[in-house]
């Protein structure tokens, strides 16, 4: 083998390397890095109905487990589900011990749907919508607050969403 081709498969070998790194820690750390988000609601006005302190699953291992065995969810607290692109989503009451709201937002940060969805047994109800991020909340938040389809949604990561669920 040549000098020059000797660099060509270096090369190549590298940047599959690098690849196969970025999608392992992809799938590892998810889609936003972070742990904690701070979620606010606010209506067509600018009003803000509503504020959540949640949990984010966004890696494939995190979104499939959710909610799923926990004994219960706290008012003003969530799990928001981050994607990296916005499709239709099914998420279903797999393992889950009580009743929930589910929020479906689009890639513009507008609510797509809301569902209310109660635990059950299999085979479960698939609850479907578009979304980028879906937040789930304790049973009743949507209705108390006031939010539905249309109100934006708007996100903030990291260690403000952290110190504000601390306190």
């Amino acid at each position: 083998m040549d000098a020059r081709t000797r660099r060509v498969t270096t090369a190549l070998a590298l940047v599959v390397a690098v690849l196969v790194v970025g999608v392992v820690a992809y799938s590892l750390l998810g889609v936003s890095g972070h742990e904690r988000a701070t979620v606010t609601v606010a209506d067509a006005n600018g009003t803000v109905l509503g504020v959540v302190n949640a949990t984010v699953a966004d890696s494939e291992a995190e979104r499939y487990r959710g909610l799923s065995g926990t004994a219960s969810l706290a008012n003003g607290s969530g799990m928001l589900f981050v994607y990296a692109g916005a499709a239709e989503r099914t998420y279903v009451m797999r393992g889950m011990n009580y009743p929930i709201d589910m929020v479906f937002v689009g890639a513009d940060g507008r609510i797509t749907r809301i569902y209310h969805a109660e635990p059950e047994e299999p085979p479960y109800r698939g609850y479907t919508a578009r979304a980028k991020w879906v937040l789930e909340v304790p049973e009743g938040w949507t209705t108390r607050h006031g939010v539905a389809a249309g109100d934006r949604v708007t996100i903030g990561y990291g260690a403000a969403a952290k110190a504000e669920s601390d306190g």
